[in-house]
């Protein structure tokens, strides 16, 4: 096997951990540029511009998420089978996630385009940014297909231990969104400007060119990846094993997804002016605290291949080592944000007095609780890298529906504090979440899991498939 796999399961914890999450964190950032090019160019248009990508971007998150489970599957056993230097299964797990992915994609897709006015109206949406919404998030989900194939690409790759390539590729795809942008919002020479839906345009263009990239790069077998056809095969045991892990993901990140439309519904009957405040705060959250998904992803394949090579003891250090990290990281990203607050909100709405000021005290409510986010979202990459994907969907039911969602709709509607009721749910959630998941952690049972470990009737049949596939 390569040397970048099995070094992860030996050497200095740290270093391991470092080597495996930058370029993971410096990939989320600038897949994130996607989201924060589209709001800055957008935001020249005005006030109501941003409010429509705004309240759009949670309904895409929801698709997203209910397909994003089965890539979390796909890379927990990926990293433990790689663990296991069990290559066999390797090709045989990716072959089986890629026919359940593309499907998902498929027909979520199809669903999303149809439901893009209902959804919209469902929460509340005002008349005067419905239109620009509909088409904005219409645009957006019919090219589903090639953000969750990426995912997939990156998703393998990761389990694998290899994260430098698709950093180079999401470079790439970065930079031209960037210049396409402007054109497909502004227009230029013989071609028209179309205004919000351009951003979504140029989006799709640039994620589709990623996704063949990818592919191009795993289809190649340079990373150990060998697919034949007959691997595309149905092999109903390990899509059941696939769908055991990837649902609860699925339903871990829908409820955040439903949630976070949810906050919309509550926001929007503030009006426009709050859903902008809420976007750019949002936007703003949703970049500062990468740093933290990077090390949960980076975890989850530490923990994956440590659990898969029999290592409990290095998987447990690894965990903590990362909450350490991750809370460190974003305390001190929280505090840059709380301090220079005023100047990261008017780089996205230059001209707009209303949406700034109301902005920089949302930032300001939930900066210096950054930490908080890094050090769940660390405990949470260990629970997902051991297969415990179901305590993760637990505890993001709990994060939302038990703790922030009430807190939000008690706060602003039955006190004086309006919007900003909904602002101080953030580090009350977060608080009450953090001690929830490290409670559960220091209880100790989520390393015990290892699902290599499968049942004798899928073994036979998932063998019997991998001989025909002639990998034997």
């Amino acid at each position: 096997m390569p040397a970048t796999r099995s070094s992860l399961t030996e050497g200095p914890i740290l270093k391991s951990l470092v080597s495996l999450s930058l370029p993971i964190v410096f990939a989320n950032v600038l897949q994130s540029m996607y989201q924060l090019t589209d709001t800055f160019w957008v935001g020249r248009l005005g006030g109501n511009a941003v409010a429509a990508v705004s309240v759009s971007f949670p309904l895409i998150f929801l698709m997203i998420a209910l397909g994003g489970g089965f890539t979390v599957a796909g890379s927990t056993l990926v990293a433990q089978y790689t663990g296991a230097k069990n290559s066999k299964m390797v090709n045989h797990v990716t072959s089986q996630t890629l026919m359940i992915v593309f499907f998902a994609a498929a027909c979520l897709s199809l669903l999303g385009f149809l439901s893009s006015g209902a959804l919209l109206r469902l929460i509340g949406v005002e008349k005067v940014i419905l239109g620009d919404a509909t088409t904005y998030l219409r645009v957006s989900f019919s090219g589903l297909i090639f953000l969750f194939g990426y995912f997939m690409y990156q998703s393998i790759m990761r389990g694998l231990g290899e994260v430098r390539v698709p950093l180079y590729i999401v470079s790439g795809t970065v930079l031209l969104n960037l210049l396409l942008d402007p054109l497909f919002i502004f227009g230029w020479g013989p071609i028209p400007g179309s205004g919000v839906s351009g951003a979504a345009y140029a989006t799709i263009g640039t994620q589709s060119i990623a996704m063949l990239t990818g592919f191009c790069v795993l289809f190649s077998g340079r990373y150990g990846i060998h697919f034949r056809l007959a691997g595309f095969r149905p092999d109903f045991g390990m899509m059941k094993r696939i769908l055991k892990l990837g649902l609860p993901a699925s339903i871990e990140q829908s409820t955040r997804a439903l949630g976070m439309s949810m906050m919309i519904f509550l926001v929007a009957g503030f009006g426009t002016l709050t859903v902008a405040i809420f976007g750019i705060g949002s936007r703003i959250l949703s970049f500062v605290i990468i740093p933290a998904l990077g090390l949960s992803m980076a975890t989850a394949t530490l923990v994956g291949q440590n659990i898969g090579a029999g290592n409990l003891p290095r998987a447990n250090s690894i965990a903590r080592l990362s909450a350490l990290v991750a809370f460190a990281a974003l305390t001190v990203v929280g505090i840059l944000c709380f301090c220079f607050a005023q100047p990261l909100i008017r780089f996205f709405v230059p001209s707009d007095e209303a949406v700034v000021s109301g902005a920089v005290i949302f930032l300001k409510t939930m900066a210096l609780f950054f930490g908080l986010i890094g050090a769940q979202q660390a405990l949470i990459g260990a629970f997902r890298g051991s297969g415990n994907t179901f305590m993760s969907m637990m505890l993001a039911i709990v994060s939302m529906w038990v703790f922030q969602f009430p807190l939000a709709y008690i706060l602003s509607r039955h006190t004086g504090m309006g919007p900003r009721g909904i602002w101080w749910t953030y580090p009350i959630a977060n608080f009450l979440s953090t001690a929830v998941t490290l409670a559960w952690f220091l209880q100790g049972s989520w390393q015990k899991k290892r699902i290599t470990e499968e049942a004798p009737e899928e073994t036979s049949v998932s063998e019997e498939i991998i001989t025909q596939e002639g990998l034997r």
